[in-house]
């Protein structure tokens, strides 16, 4: 895959743009926490996030430009060895394009959001400061 950046869209696959639709209206209970809770309308540290953004040949469950940084919720599927392998590739391939890719399971997202949170914020420190961006004007994050 080649490299991600602002000239290609940051590798925007056009074809799989019905699909991720589709999955923007049936999203997992887990990424539908995830989402009102920490990441919508700018409450992680001001950076604006998107919902199952297609991204080369995937569809990222939620997707930072300024970033480059990919957010992935796993269900119980991804527990198989045959997914978890694919999801290892998959992860290789969108890393060595230029995108930071976080993990998070959906007994993690629902059981311990405030933990997740702190991780994401971590993350997005480290990445702020990697690519010398500085923080976005915060918004207040909506109540847990």
């Amino acid at each position: 895959m080649e490299q991600a950046s602002r000239c290609n869209h940051y590798l925007y696959n056009k074809k799989l743009r019905p699909l991720a639709r589709a999955l923007r209206r049936n999203m997992t209970k887990a990424q539908a926490c995830l989402w009102k809770y920490v990441l919508r309308a700018g409450a992680m540290r001001g950076h604006t996030f998107n919902r199952e953004r297609p991204i080369g040949n995937y569809i990222a469950d939620f997707f930072c430009k300024d970033l480059s940084l990919i957010v992935e919720v796993d269900g119980i599927t991804h527990a198989d060895d045959e997914t978890y392998e694919n999801d290892r590739r998959r992860q290789h391939e969108l890393e060595s394009s230029g995108f930071k890719v976080i993990r998070f399971s959906d007994a993690e997202v629902l059981n311990r959001i405030s933990e997740v949170r702190m991780k994401l914020e971590h993350c997005i420190e480290e990445r702020e400061r990697e690519l010398g961006l500085f923080p976005r004007k915060v918004l207040r994050p909506p109540k847990l």
